[in-house]
C-alpha cells in the first residue's frame, strides 16, 4: 500500500500499535514481525492474515490450550549448524529437543476436526511436518540433564567405567591419609579440598614440611597450606589422564551428533520460524482482546461501512481514566464517497477523521480492528493524509503554500483505490479564496472517485453535497445548552461552529455579539443558524425516540414476563388435573383389588358351607353398596356441576356440601364441633370437619 506523506503512518498513529503489538510477543522473531509490520494490498493475504487471529483469538475465548507457550530463541544454534565442524553443547541440544518436541506438540493439536475448525492456524504447519529421528538422536546420545550418556559409544563406557574405579581407589587412599593426618593434629580442616582439579589436603602452614607431598598454594591467611600427599601423586595423575580422554571421546560424540543434525537443519529452522509466527498471530489476538478486536466482512472493491468502530488508542485511554469512549459509525460507498464533517472544534472531527484511517491501516495490516462483526470494509491501494499544522521550514513555505503542495499531490495520484482524508480543508488563508480553493479540489477528488473524509468550517463546503455527486455532508453533535461536545457523528447533515451560541454562553460582552453579527453576511448567519436549530431539533427528535425505545422495551419484557408466568400456570393447572386423575385411578383400582378378594372370599364360603342363602345375601350385600357408591358418585358429580367448593369459616346460614354423601343443604344452628344442616324438610346433626362451603356457579351465557 503506498501512502503520502512519509510520515502518514506516525500522524495515524500506527507506528503507537506496532508497538502494543510487540509488547505482546515473547519471541525475538514475532517481535520482529511485529515491528515490520507492512500494509497489504492483496485481499487474499489481509483474509488470512485476519482468519488466523480470529481463530486464535477464539481459541483464547474458549480457553483451549495451544501448544505454542515454550519461548524459543535458538538463532545461533541454528546457524552454528549450517557451520561445517561446529560443536553444540549439551545445554544448545536440549533446546533443540525442546524445540522439536514443541513443534511435536502443534502437530499433534490439528486433530481432523481442528483442521477443519482452525484452517487459518493449520495452514501455518501445512507444509511441514514432525521428524521423530531428530529427538531419537538426542536422546540417543543425551541424558535429561543435557549430560552425554555413558553407553554413547562403547570406548565411552570403557574410558568411565575405569574412571570410576580409579576415582573409587584415589578416595580410599585419601581417606586413609586424611584419617592418619587428623590423629596426629596435622590438619587445618578434616573436609578433603580441590586445587587446580587435583585432590590436596589442608594442612597447618607449620606443620606442611611433615607432610611428603607437593604444595599446591596457601590460604590468603598463610595459615594455611594444600599439599597432595606423596601416596596420591599418581592416581591423581592417572585420574586426570582418563577425564582427558573423557573430554576428548564427549567432545567427538558431540561434533558427530552436531553433524547428524545439520541434515535437519532446515526442518528446525523451519520449525522455529512457524513457533515464531504462532507467536506473532498470538499476540495479534491479544491485542484484539485488549481493543474489542474483530473480523469485518471483506469486501474485494472499494468501501467503508463502519458500525460502532472505536479509535484503539483512545479506547484503551479512557478506559485507564474510566472514561466513556464514543462510538463512530459510517459509511463510504460509490454513490457517497467522500464525507465532508462540520461543526464546533474540539467536537471530535479530527478524531473521527484518524478512527477511519489508523482502523483502516490495522485491516491491511491483517490486525482485526474495534468495530462491530456487522463492518464491511474493502482494500485501498493508496492512503493520503492532510492532518494540522504542515509549514515546511525546508522548503520555506507557509502552512498554506504547504497545504496547496499537498493538495496537488492528491488531486494528481487520486482514484478509485485511493483513501484520503483532509483536517480542515482550505485553511491557512483567506476564507472566501480558501474556501474557493477547497471546492475545487472537493469537485477533482469527487470527478475521481476517491473515497475519503473532509473536516471544515467553510460554509460553501457544506453545501456542496447537495450540488456534488458523491459528496455527503455529517456534523458532530453538540450540547448548546451545556456547551459539551457529544462526539457523535451525526450523518446526512451539516453542522454549526456555534460561534455565536458559545460566545454568549461564556458571558462574552452582547453588545461585541451583536456587533460581531453585523459584520457578517446576513444570508450566512442565517444559514449558520439554521444549521444550529436543526441540530438541536434531531437531538430532541433522537431523544424522544430513545425514550420510546425504551418504552418498547420495557413493554416488552413485561410482554415475556406474562407468558412465563402464563406458562407456569398452565404447566401448574396440567400438573394439578393429571394428579386428579391419578388420584381416581388409583381409588378405583384398590376398589376393584376389595371387591376382588371380597368376591374370592364369597367363593370360598359358598363351597365350605352348607347355608347357601347366607352366603347370598352377603353377595347381595356387597353388591348393593356397589350401587350405593355408584349412585354416591353420581350424586356427587350432579352437585359438582351445580356448585363449587369455596374457601372461609363455616357461619349460619351459610351453604354447605356434607363431605360424606355429597348432599348440599343450609346451616341452621352451629355448635361445639357439630351443625344443624337442614337437607330440604330434614334437619341433621353433622360434624363441622365434614363440612365445606359451596355456592353455585355463574351460568354460561
Amino acid at each position: 500500500m503506498k501512502y503520502f506523506p512519509e510520515s502518514a503512518l506516525v500522524q495515524l498513529e500506527f507506528d503507537k500499535v506496532k508497538t502494543l503489538l510487540q509488547e505482546h510477543c515473547k519471541t525475538e522473531l514475532g517481535k520482529q514481525m511485529a515491528g515490520e509490520l507492512r500494509l497489504h494490498t492483496h485481499i487474499d493475504y489481509v483474509k488470512s492474515a485476519l482468519q488466523q487471529a480470529h481463530e486464535y483469538k477464539q481459541l483464547v475465548l474458549l480457553q483451549q490450550h495451544f501448544p505454542n507457550d515454550y519461548v524459543l530463541n535458538l538463532r545461533q544454534e541454528l546457524r552454528l549448524l549450517e557451520i561445517q565442524g561446529a560443536v553444540l553443547s549439551g545445554e544448545q541440544f536440549m533446546q533443540l529437543r525442546k524445540l522439536a518436541e514443541s513443534m511435536h506438540s502443534i502437530v499433534r493439536f490439528f486433530d481432523a476436526d481442528r483442521k477443519v475448525t482452525y484452517a487459518g492456524l493449520y495452514d501455518v504447519i501445512a507444509g511441514t511436518y514432525y521428524e521423530k529421528k531428530i529427538v531419537a538422536l538426542i536422546d540417543g546420545v543425551l541424558d535429561e540433564a543435557g549430560q552425554v550418556r555413558d553407553n554413547a559409544t562403547p570406548e565411552l563406557a570403557k574410558i568411565r567405567m575405569a574412571l570410576f574405579r580409579k576415582r573409587g581407589e584415589l578416595r580410599r587412599v585419601f581417606d586413609r591419609i586424611l584419617s592418619k593426618l587428623q590423629k596426629q593434629g596435622y590438619l587445618a580442616d578434616i573436609e578433603e579440598s580441590f586445587l587446580n582439579g587435583r585432590r590436596v589436603l589442608a594442612v597447618f602452614a607449620e606443620q606442611k614440611r611433615m607432610v611428603k607431598g607437593i604444595l599446591h598454594g596457601e590460604s590468603d591467611t598463610r595459615r594455611t597450606a594444600f599439599l597432595e600427599p606423596e601416596e596420591t601423586i599418581q592416581l591423581n595423575n592417572e585420574v586426570f589422564s582418563l577425564e582427558r580422554d573423557e573430554q576428548r571421546e564427549v567432545y567427538k560424540i558431540l561434533r558427530t551428533l552436531t553433524a547428524d543434525l545439520a541434515k535437519h537443519h532446515g526442518l528446525l529452522q523451519g520449525y522455529h520460524d512457524i513457533l515464531g509466527i504462532f507467536d506473532f498471530i498470538r499476540a495479534k489476538a491479544r491485542l484484539a482482546l485488549d481493543i474489542n478486536g474483530n473480523y469485518p466482512m471483506l469486501l474485494p472493491h472499494a468501501q467503508v461501512h463502519l458500525v460502532e468502530a472505536y479509535h484503539p488508542l483512545l479506547l484503551l485511554y479512557n478506559r485507564k481514566q474510566g472514561k466513556p469512549t464514543i462510538p463512530v459509525s459510517l459509511t463510504l460507498n460509490k454513490d457517497h464517497h467522500i464525507l465532508v464533517i462540520s461543526g464546533p472544534n474540539a467536537g471530535g472531527k479530527t478524531v473521527t477523521l484518524k478512527t477511519v484511517g489508523l482502523i483502516q491501516l490495522m485491516l491491511q495490516a491483517g490486525l482485526l480492528v474495534p468495530v462491530h462483526p456487522a463492518s464491511q470494509m474493502g482494500i485501498f491501494r493508496n492512503l493520503m493524509i492532510h492532518i494540522g499544522d504542515t509549514q515546511s521550514l525546508e522548503f520555506e513555505l507557509s502552512t498554506y503554500s504547504s497545504h496547496l503542495k499537498n493538495m496537488k499531490y492528491f488531486m494528481e495520484n487520486a482514484n478509485g483505490k485511493t483513501l484520503f482524508f483532509i483536517d480542515e480543508l482550505g485553511s491557512g488563508s483567506d476564507p472566501n479564496l480558501g474556501g474557493a480553493f477547497a471546492e475545487v479540489i472537493m469537485e477533482e477528488l469527487a470527478r475521481k472517485h476517491a473515497y475519503g473524509i473532509v473536516t471544515t468550517h467553510y460554509l460553501n463546503l457544506k453545501i456542496m453535497a447537495g450540488k456534488v455527486k458523491g459528496i455527503i455532508n455529517a456534523a458532530m453533535g453538540f450540547d448548546e445548552e451545556n456547551l459539551q461536545p457529544m462526539y457523535k457523528l451525526l450523518v446526512g447533515k451539516p453542522g454549526s461552529s456555534y460561534t455565536f451560541s458559545i460566545a454568549q454562553r461564556i458571558g462574552l460582552d452582547p453588545a461585541l455579539i451583536n456587533r460581531a453579527r453585523k459584520l457578517v453576511d446576513e444570508g450566512h448567519f442565517r444559514l449558520d443558524k439554521l444549521l444550529n436549530k436543526a441540530e438541536q431539533d434531531l437531538q430532541k427528535v433522537e431523544n424522544r425516540e430513545r425514550e420510546l425505545q425504551k418504552l418498547l422495551k420495557e413493554n416488552e419484557k413485561l410482554k415475556k414476563e406474562y407468558e412465563v408466568l402464563s406458562d407456569k400456570e398452565r404447566t401448574q393447572q396440567q400438573y394439578t388435573i393429571l394428579k386428579l386423575q391419578n388420584k381416581i385411578r388409583e381409588e378405583e383400582i384398590q376398589y376393584l383389588k376389595d371387591m376382588e378378594r371380597k368376591l374370592k372370599q364369597i367363593v370360598v364360603e359358598w363351597k365350605r358351607t352348607d347355608d347357601k342363602q347366607k352366603v347370598i345375601k352377603q353377595a347381595e350385600a356387597l353388591l348393593f353398596r356397589k350401587k350405593e357408591k355408584a349412585i354416591n358418585e353420581k350424586l356427587q358429580k350432579k352437585v359438582q356441576d351445580k356448585f363449587e367448593e369455596v374457601k372461609g369459616e363455616v357461619k349460619v346460614g351459610d351453604r354447605v356440601k356434607i363431605r360424606t354423601n355429597n348432599q348440599v343443604g343450609k346451616v341452621n344452628e352451629l355448635r361445639a364441633k357439630t351443625a344443624v344442616v337442614q337437607i330440604g324438610n330434614i334437619p341433621i346433626q353433622v360434624k363441622l370437619s365434614d363440612l365445606v362451603l359451596v355456592q353455585e356457579r355463574a351460568k354460561a351465557e
